[in-house]
């Protein structure tokens, strides 16, 4: 953790709340009780520019237009945090002086897929979009580019002034939203601010890069040596794997014949991948969808998300495995008129109470014991214990033991949408419009 650090405020989905915020808890060893978190949850994506526009107001209202905010992404990693921490001390110094500082990562390969930034010392000559792979090697042999790493430092009236002068529409869209928007607070360190989808739609869809980086007159770099990958793309999420003999990098069970140069992760699936006679490929398999990619062209994945989005594709609104503050839920099979779901319900954790419209379940325990309300029955459930939910009856899942609770639900019905739910009780204080 850096030091005088007060505040951490993460801005992400909605549906990833429930994730982000275990996922935090398990961190909590390690991280100072003093330390105030805020979340900001957004109904659907809006790209950086809004995303950073909201925490900056946030911190404005906290702590004032002096504050320093540090801006990371979710998907880096930073190997050497000594060093990390040192190139911090830097921006922010010059923070303070009014500038908005990027950490320039020094080259080490003709990277296509990353921005650049031109740099005589700490001053930005020129931002540069992401270039082809002749101009990449140009870059790497002057030793005066830089890759433009996405994290910056700033006080908040610095950039709030900048988003004023370059980006009002998307400032000005951004407190309406606010003002119209629910906090509360769930702690004492504990504050979820959720934005309101009728006032979010109407902020335009921008980076900061675009929005302020390039056309700001204070921008300012720190050279660093951070130990720094983007692991939002699978090329470079691969390639933190030890390769083998033929330069592929395998995560999971994957068998290759004849085949170099590739990056194969297939961690927690239940199948072989196998590969003959390919070069230079790209094979993520997850539970949600497979991905085959040409390495050159991994970072245009973002495409196909754009397409699923276009088509209104299941795929890019929900997970098969889904977060809820009780616990997870994994989809395993669906069809007509049928899905199969496996359940995990954390120890003391309880769904709502609730029912159903138009589908029935069967639940199954396969691990732990279960306390379950079925229309006007109370039962308790054990290992290969099961019961029948008919359409429209009242019903509750509780776990009552010390370790997760592990079940199996099959649906039936003519509708079997996750919408498809009438909450008339619920512990964690959602509404009858939260799934």
């Amino acid at each position: 953790m850096l030091p005088n650090v007060s505040d951490v405020i993460t801005v992400t989905n909605e549906k990833l709340f429930f994730r982000v915020e275990e996922e935090y808890q398990e961190v909590t060893s390690i991280t100072p009780n003093s330390i105030n978190n805020h979340f900001i949850l957004e109904p659907f994506g809006r790209d950086t520019g809004p995303a950073v526009t909201t925490a900056c107001l946030k911190a404005l209202q906290s702590h004032g237009e002096n504050a320093v905010m540090l801006i990371l992404a979710a998907d880096h990693l930073v190997l050497d945090l000594e060093a990390f921490g040192a190139a911090v001390n830097s921006a922010v110094e010059l923070a303070q002086l009014g500038k908005i500082v990027t950490f320039g990562i020094q080259p080490t390969v003709p990277e296509t897929g990353y921005g650049y930034i031109e740099a005589k010392g700490t001053n930005v000559i020129q931002f540069i979009e992401k270039p082809a792979f002749d101009k990449a090697q140009k870059y790497l042999a002057s030793e005066k580019f830089l890759w433009n790493s996405g994290m910056f430092c700033f006080q908040t009236s610095t950039m709030l002034k900048e988003m004023a002068m370059h980006s009002e529409e998307i400032l000005e869209a951004t407190k309406s939203c606010l003002k119209l928007s629910n906090t509360e607070i769930k702690s004492d360190n504990l504050t979820v601010t959720s934005l309101n989808p009728d006032e979010f739609k109407n902020i335009r869809d921008n980076s900061i890069d675009y929005s302020v980086m390039e056309k700001t007159k204070n921008a300012a770099v720190i050279a660093c040596d951070i130990g720094w990958s983007d692991i939002g793309c699978w090329r470079v999420f691969g390639d933190q794997t030890e390769s083998d003999e033929n330069c592929n990098r395998i995560q999971g069970d994957a068998v290759l014949v004849n085949s170099y140069n590739c990056s194969v992760n297939a961690n927690g699936q239940s199948k072989v991948v196998g590969l003959v006679g390919v070069e230079n490929l790209v094979i993520a398999d997850t539970p949600d969808a497979l991905l085959i990619a040409d390495k050159k062209q991994s970072q245009d994945v973002k495409k196909i998300y754009a397409q699923l989005k276009l088509q209104d594709h299941e795929a890019y609104k929900y997970h098969k495995t889904v977060y809820r503050p009780w616990g997870t839920y994994t989809v395993l099979e669906e069809g007509t008129n049928f899905k199969i779901k496996r359940i995990e319900v954390k120890p003391s954790a309880s769904l709502s109470l609730q029912m159903h419209h138009y589908r029935s379940e069967h639940w199954i325990v396969v691990s732990g014991t279960a306390k379950v309300i079925n229309g006007d029955k109370e039962l308790i459930l054990n290992i290969n214990e099961s019961t029948f939910i008919p359409a429209t009856h009242r019903h509750r899942l509780e776990n009552i033991g010390k370790d997760t609770m592990v079940l199996i639900e099959v649906q039936t019905g003519s509708y079997l949408g996750e919408d498809d739910i009438v909450r008339f009780d619920d512990i964690y204080g959602r509404s009858l419009c939260q799934f």
